[in-house]
């Protein structure tokens, strides 16, 4: 089993940064492929990105593809968001969830965190 605490979620303007971090509690991190969602007031939980348990392969949904990066740091137990480009349509709250094997799962996650909102202004 694994608990997963989200941070670095706040207030920003439109064109700018955040980057969220997922710490992970308990053994063997490194054997979990990490995703990150996001779900907005109203609408249903969304795939934002995944990373396998190398953090050698990963997913972007197209709405973030060339602003978001996910990496992580298995000797951190620490899977990572960068979002630069932010826009008002990325306003909602972010989880991270992990689901252990060595693929890179879009769905089926088991475990997750309590979520950090992000709100990006105009």
């Amino acid at each position: 089993q694994v608990q997963l605490v989200e941070s670095g979620g706040g207030l920003v303007q439109a064109g700018g940064s955040l980057r969220l971090s997922c710490a992970a509690s308990g053994r063997a991190f490194s054997t979990y492929a990490m995703g990150w969602f996001r779900q907005a007031p109203g609408k249903e939980r969304e795939i934002v990105a995944a990373i396998n348990w190398s953090g050698g392969s990963t997913y972007y949904a197209d709405f973030v593809k060339g602003r978001f990066t996910s990496s992580r740091d298995n000797a951190e137990n620490t899977v990572y968001l960068q979002m630069n480009s932010l826009e008002p349509e990325d306003t909602a709250v972010y989880y991270c969830a992990a689901q252990r094997g060595f693929g890179l799962p879009t769905e089926g996650y088991v475990y997750w965190g309590q979520g950090t909102q992000v709100t990006v202004s105009s």
